[in-house]
């Protein structure tokens, strides 16, 4: 990719940003990366910045849209119930040496479109059972990981359809990437600094109250009730490992999350943005809940694929994340549909069906998974975020003794 689409000097800070604070190697430390081979470059520059932090080694996985597409298309249809035992063993294997991982996503959101949706499923099933060990690592804070992104030709064009050239809708995806990761004055690291604090006075303010359940309301339609474990805990701001070694999950990131109770949650929620699952676009879609269950849902576009999300594999089919992000936000003040999670969910509040995160409640990184659904909290092979986010977003919090406060308001925080 030529240099002229983006700034070098503003490339150099996110990369380190991103090695250094996204993953924080340590000296020893080996770093997975997972990169389309149409951003090349970056993953060159993560290696070299990776070993002058003192890592031990970096491994290189690398994915092709076009060559995944080819697979799902004409390959022999007995291999998606198999997921390859090379690719298991080497992510056991990192993982259980303590290695970090970092995913540079940049996936054209409509690369699976056409193909044979069971296919697709078969495979993620089979990839989500292969994972577990791999997985439950990711959830349990067992290794440090990131989620970046990088623009690629096919991501761009879907985002910036009127540009006058590629080159044109590469260079302004990455001014908006820069932008969102606070990336541009060499200041990256004083900024996310001061940007976890601010999130982690949210986190303080909404476990000091100790909400039993939370009531969120918008005029696109969610109506939704949301009863909250006991000994829930709100986080956002980046991680601390097992190792106790601060990390941040996301760049960027705006949301504060918890889980809700598993078999706590009632009413309707209504997609404000279309969700890529699977490389597939659902758009205008509704799921409704009773006693925590999904009991039905819809979708204008991509029905099938939301049924997929939801029938698929055991625990999909209930909450295990609501996340509050502000709509007055970088990344939502852009009015820009990225079509990309990372992006999409640190514009807008959001939920995900699938697993909890074992830390949204006391003690959780230590339990197995029968003592974390004894606790309240929702366990899965997945977690498959969607955005409910609106600029009229109402959020409520209902105190033990019935008490009523307002936590959002015209989609913002207000306490």
């Amino acid at each position: 990719m030529s240099n002229s689409l983006y700034d070098d000097a503003n490339l150099e800070e996110y990369v380190e940003l991103v090695i250094r604070q996204g993953v924080n190697i340590q000296p020893g430390q080996q770093l997975v990366v997972a990169c389309s081979v149409d951003c090349a470059f970056f993953a060159r520059m993560a290696m070299e910045t990776a070993f002058k932090a003192g890592a031990s080694n970096v491994h290189l996985r690398w994915v092709d849209d076009i060559c995944s597409r080819t697979r799902f298309l004409m390959a022999d249809d007995a291999i998606f119930d198999k997921y390859p035992v090379w690719d298991k063993l080497l992510m056991d294997t990192l993982s259980g040496e303590g290695a970090a991982f970092l995913n540079v996503s940049a996936s054209d959101p409509e690369v699976y479109k056409g193909v044979d949706s069971g296919r697709l499923s078969r495979f993620n099933i089979a990839a989500s059972a292969a994972l577990k060990g791999y997985f439950e690592k990711i959830i349990t804070g067992g290794v440090r990981w990131c989620v970046a992104s990088v623009p690629s030709e096919a991501w761009a064009k879907k985002v910036f359809p009127d540009a006058a050239s590629v080159d044109e809708a590469i260079s302004q995806l990455w001014k908006n990437i820069f932008a969102a990761a606070r990336v541009g004055d060499g200041n990256a690291v004083d900024k996310w600094s001061t940007h976890v604090d601010t999130l982690k006075r949210h986190v303080t303010t909404l476990n000091d109250y100790r909400f039993a359940s939370i009531h969120l309301k918008n005029s696109a339609g969610t109506d939704l009730h949301m009863e909250l474990p006991a000994g829930h805990l709100w986080a956002g701001g980046g991680d601390d490992a097992k190792d106790g070694v601060p990390f941040l999950p996301n760049i960027p990131t705006e949301e504060i999350f918890t889980a809700p109770k598993a078999d706590g949650v009632n009413g309707t929620v209504v997609g404000t943005m279309p969700n890529v699952f699977r490389g597939n676009l659902i758009e205008d879609f509704s799921i409704t809940f009773k006693d925590g269950k999904v009991v039905s849902y819809d979708a204008k576009s991509g029905r099938e694929h939301l049924e997929n999300m939801i029938n698929d594999i055991p625990g999909m089919d209930r909450l295990g994340e609501i996340a509050l992000v502000e709509f007055d936000s970088p990344i939502s003040n852009t009015g820009i549909l990225f079509y990309n999670t990372l992006f999409d969910e640190n514009a807008s509040c959001h939920l995900a069906l699938g697993s909890a995160y074992p830390d949204c409640i006391e003690g959780g990184g230590a339990m197995t998974e029968d003592e974390r659904k004894a606790a309240g909290i929702n366990v899965s092979d997945n977690h498959q975020d969607f955005m409910f986010g609106s600029a009229d977003m109402s959020i409520t919090g209902i105190t033990a003794s019935g008490g009523e406060v307002v936590v959002f308001k015209d989609g913002n925080f207000v306490i």
